[in-house]
């Protein structure tokens, strides 16, 4: 006890120190402001007058210097700093940069913040509120209180919308259903706003293109009853008379090659072409005319709408081959209401060559880099299609660990064409917001593994990509094709796949061929919201109608082969689920599961190398080395040897992640995570006892923790995370727990278990 009383001494000691060392340089009459505090009186339920604290704190000025369990670290670094000599120098960036100026008395103003409180009050139906203001100073600081005693809050007694027979009338009186102003509801300033501009919204989509929210007016009527009011909307009076009428489309005139700063506009007739409800202005007919076709969502004596305004400038943008897309409207000179659109597009360079070189590294102690030469074309066949060939080579070399000395080489190039549009005799009905793309892909990968084997890869593709809407999205790849071919294989590492099998299947031809589908859901976008998700889910089918009609079953009969090589039939699930929560304004709780599974049938008693399950790396479980896990309890026994690399797939995955994000300063944010996961056969496999997956999963699951910092350059984001194991699957059961085993200051059990990972990006 006598201990404990000492560490709390020293503490409180520390702690006053520290207080201290932030008030000693202020100068006479200088105090050191540490915020606001609220108190709410009245006859208010406990659980609304905590909300409503909060909310009125939030709203006082200035915001105090950030504090720790009573103390200012960033205002001590501040001091620590000291004046710098220079503009530049760690101790300029300490003081500016991580450290935090002291935030003074003088800046603060009590009646004012009085009168913000009193006016927010108001605006919530606390009309006959009452705030005081005060301070409380102690030694150097500064602290400032307010009493706020609240009136009962008056609600929403009537809405009463236009009843005259105006075109304008109807149409406000029309939007009533779905109003945002509630009989019984409590009154809001703010909610009257939104109501405002939802109205505005609805007439847009009804062809009032010149009205605002700022010509409605919603009358507030507190003489109706105790507490209660009346809300009674309508146009105001000075309304111009343009924003009363309703507008159709004329005209429709597009500048295809429009540049700014340059006559682009004026042109000779032969620039103009005349399609359909478009006048086309291109001189150098650079682009069919059929594209704006697909794109505009407008066609002459149209009625105005913003749907259709919004979803023709969407279009545009994603056809990804104009930087600057501007729209216009104005009054046509015809007689009646009409407007004449105009598009100015500004194009991309149509060609570009990019060069890029990465950098890479992984979990299994390689690294190396990689050279990229990108050549792209945005308009191709003058469709806005995009073609672009890529040709690639690098090289990773293993510095330590396993495998020291087998480096691999790659070089490979890959072409894809990207269409606008959906090219199938099929018509898909989808969203009109974003741009359907067809989608095709030829590619070959040469790879080198040195004194090992070499493996030619070549892959065809052809699919769709389309969106339902900013949150949904699909992929079909209805002709998927990869063939894979092993050459120069040596002996060293024959001899090693008589020692273990699962080599062997690295080195085998592979033929894979049918359509792949995903469907993807995201709502990560959306800030405001407090829980967002998102999953993914994938289907994967090898040969299955090929296969039927032919008969395949490797049971019964040797396996079918096109073109000498036997192809690989197998269907493939795969789901993926995230989930974040915003526990702060700089924190946050990520998790991640997988589950997936892949059954082969027919022609296959296995599944192909390439499209097994791998568990473990640097986005996976980030205590174990890439793909050294599993299958279930069985242990490779290349696994932290110098032999050859452990390369241990499966049939089924479940992974479960789970990540603690903060910010610590500036661009600098923090990690603590948990990872759990296997992978399992689905068959027995004499060569790897206890692969096989049963009802005894979860005695089976790996799990790895860890610390991790993420430096956020804004352009890429460096990751570098500390992981160890906490449970080791292949150890005898009863054994497998080796948290008590966790030794830091023990330098073998660090080499054996302390993992270092280096990446680019969030693992998830």
């Amino acid at each position: 006890m006598k201990i404990h009383h000492k560490i709390v001494f020293i503490l409180l000691v520390a702690i006053g120190l520290q207080s201290c060392s932030s008030t000693k340089n202020l100068a006479e009459g200088e105090l050191l402001y540490t915020g606001a505090k609220v108190t709410v009186e009245g006859q208010i339920p406990s659980k609304e007058k905590k909300a409503l604290t909060t909310e009125l704190e939030a709203l006082t000025r200035p915001i105090p210097n950030k504090s720790l369990f009573g103390t200012y670290p960033k205002l001590y670094i501040y001091n620590f700093a000291g004046i710098p000599k220079k503009e530049k120098g760690w101790r300029n960036w300490l003081r500016t940069k991580v450290g935090e100026a002291p935030v003074l008395n003088t800046k603060l103003d009590s009646e004012y913040n009085r009168l913000v409180l009193q006016n927010y009050l108001e605006n919530k139906g606390f009309f006959n509120a009452k705030t005081k203001a005060d301070t409380i100073v102690k030694g150097k600081t500064i602290q400032a209180i307010y009493t706020v005693t609240p009136s009962k809050q008056y609600r929403i007694k009537k809405v009463v919308f236009p009843k005259d027979s105006s075109d304008l009338s109807k149409a406000i009186s029309s939007t009533e259903k779905r109003s945002l102003l509630k009989v019984g509801n409590t009154y809001s300033l703010e909610t009257i706003k939104e109501e405002r501009v939802r109205i505005d919204e609805r007439l847009k989509e009804q062809g009032f293109y010149y009205f605002s929210p700022e010509y409605l007016k919603i009358q507030v009527d507190s003489t109706v009853a105790e507490q209660e009011v009346d809300l009674i909307i309508k146009a105001k009076e000075e309304t111009p008379a343009r924003a009363r009428f309703i507008y159709k489309i004329n005209q429709i005139v597009i500048y295809p090659n429009y540049t700014l700063g340059a006559d682009t506009i004026s042109a000779s007739k032969k620039a103009v072409t005349q399609y359909k409800d478009f006048t086309i202005v291109d001189r150098d007919s650079m682009f069919k005319p059929k594209i704006f076709d697909r794109s505009l969502y407008f066609k002459k004596g149209d009625v105005y709408n913003r749907t259709n305004h919004n979803l023709s400038l969407n279009r545009l943008v994603n056809l990804g081959t104009f930087k600057l897309v501007k729209n216009e409207f104005r009054p046509s000179l015809i007689e009646g209401n009409y407007l004449d659109a105009f598009y100015y597009l500004s194009p991309l360079e149509k060609k570009s060559l990019q060069f890029e070189v990465l950098a890479k590294t992984n979990s299994a102690n390689y690294n190396g880099t990689e050279l990229n030469a990108n050549w792209s074309h945005r308009n191709i066949f003058r469709g806005a299609e995009l073609l672009s060939i890529s040709i690639f080579g690098g090289y990773e070399i293993q510095v330590s660990g396993q495998n020291n000395g087998f480096n691999v080489y790659r070089l490979g190039t890959e072409a894809n064409l990207i269409w606008p549009r959906m090219i199938s005799p099929i018509h898909f009905k989808m969203s009109n917001r974003f741009t359907p793309k067809t989608k095709a892909t030829l590619g070959y990968e040469f790879q080198d593994r040195q004194q090992l084997y070499r493996l030619q890869t070549f892959k065809a593709l052809f699919g769709y990509n389309w969106k339902e809407n900013a949150r949904r999205e699909h992929t079909l790849n209805i002709g998927e094709v990869v063939f894979a071919r092993p050459q120069n294989v040596t002996q060293l590492y024959l001899d090693q796949v008589k020692l273990n099998p699962s080599l062997g299947k690295v080195i085998e031809r592979q033929l894979i061929f049918g359509p792949t589908y995903s469907y993807t859901y995201s709502n990560t976008a959306q800030n405001r919201k407090k829980n967002t998700i998102y999953y993914k889910g994938t289907v994967d089918l090898s040969a299955a109608v090929t296969g039927l009609i032919a008969g395949a079953n490797i049971d019964k009969k040797d396996t079918l082969k096109v073109f000498g090589v036997p192809f690989s039939q197998y269907v493939k699930f795969e789901n993926e689920f995230r989930h974040f929560i915003k526990l702060g304004k700089e924190t946050q709780l990520a998790s991640r599961i997988i589950v997936g599974t892949a059954l082969p049938f027919g022609n296959s008693k296995e599944m192909p190398f390439i499209k097994q399950f791998f568990i473990g790396g640097t986005n996976s479980i980030r205590a174990f080395r890439a793909r050294s896990i599993g299958p279930g309890s069985y242990l490779d026994k290349a696994v932290n040897t110098d032999g050859f690399l452990a390369d241990q797939s499966g049939d089924i995955k479940i992974e479960l992640n789970t990540e603690y994000r903060t910010t610590l300063f500036s661009f600098v944010k923090g990690a603590a995570f948990i990872d759990a996961g296997n992978i399992w056969l689905l068959n027995e496999n004499k060569d790897k006892p206890g692969a096989k997956f049963s009802k005894n999963f979860m005695k089976e699951m790996a799990v790895g923790a860890g610390l991790g910092l993420r430096f956020d350059f804004n352009f890429l984001i460096l990751r570098t995370d500390f992981a160890f194991p906490l449970r080791k699957p292949y150890l005898p059961e009863g054994n497998r727990w080796v948290i008590d085993q966790i030794n830091l200051g023990n330098g073998a059990w660090r080499k054996e278990n302390l993992i270092f990972n280096l990446a680019i990006g969030y693992p998830f």
